[in-house]
């Protein structure tokens, strides 16, 4: 079974993260609703180093959606940017961070690197 979206943020999001952009900076507030409670997760991306904290503060970009939904991001099940477009979730503020969330959250489990595929076709050949 995989992780809730919540303990994917407390126990594997902080850190580097070598696959963002060095330029990439900035705050992003995560909403995380669940019936009338709300949990917020405050990310901090600052040279690949993310921190994260729990307040409700201002963020350059806020995202609300229910936990389920992130559930499904977390799990690598749904894509953040397809989550936008189907309306699953909201975004408000710097969309160019929103990009940076697909490479905290993890991809599907299936998923190869384009370059691992690529040298396996190569490789046959």
């Amino acid at each position: 079974m995989s992780a809730s979206a919540a303990e994917y943020l407390a126990r594997r999001v902080a850190g580097r993260h070598p696959d963002l952009p060095e330029t990439t900076c900035g705050t992003i507030r995560l909403d995380l609703g669940e019936g009338p409670r709300t949990d917020h997760w405050y990310l901090t991306i600052e040279r690949q180093e993310v921190r994260v904290t729990r307040v409700a503060e201002d963020a350059d970009l806020v995202v609300r959606a229910d936990r389920q939904v992130f559930d499904r991001i977390a799990a690598g099940r749904l894509h953040v940017a397809a989550a936008l477009l189907r309306n699953d979730l909201t975004a408000q503020g710097d969309l160019r961070l929103l990009l940076s969330l697909r490479r905290i959250f993890p991809g599907p489990p299936d998923a190869r690197h384009p370059r691992d595929l690529g040298c396996a076709r190569v490789g046959t050949r």
